[in-house]
């Protein structure tokens, strides 16, 4: 995926939506690799009364990231904590056949 990332992508649509958002995942150079708050929240969203824990990734993982998360021994007690659970899932679209314009599309699993 060449350009913008998911994170990205998920940072402008929920902001525009009137969302406070903070990236919760960070890069552990120990272990080499990127760590989700508790397992596998990406973001967090926060609007008057509600929190939303998200995931993003590319539409094509959107379904394995699911089953990913509903399977994680943290996800029942954020659920139990009244958070929405998201993952949202990004690809790059030809706004017409044959064209160069592109537009991202997202696809949101609520859990």
């Amino acid at each position: 995926m060449k350009g913008t990332s998911p994170t990205q992508n998920t940072l402008k649509y929920y902001r525009k939506l009137g969302y406070t958002c903070a990236i919760v995942e960070h890069f552990n150079p120990w272990v080499k690799v990127r760590q989700d708050l508790w397992g596998f929240c990406d973001i967090l969203a926060l609007k008057e009364n509600e929190t939303i824990c998200i995931q993003a990734c590319i539409r094509d993982d959107t379904a394995k990231r699911t089953h990913k998360i509903e399977a994680h021994k943290n996800y029942p007690i954020i659920k139990s904590a009244g958070w929405k659970v998201i993952v949202i899932g990004w690809k790059k679209f030809l706004v017409k056949k044959g064209g160069k314009a592109t537009r991202w599309t997202e696809k949101i699993v609520e859990l």
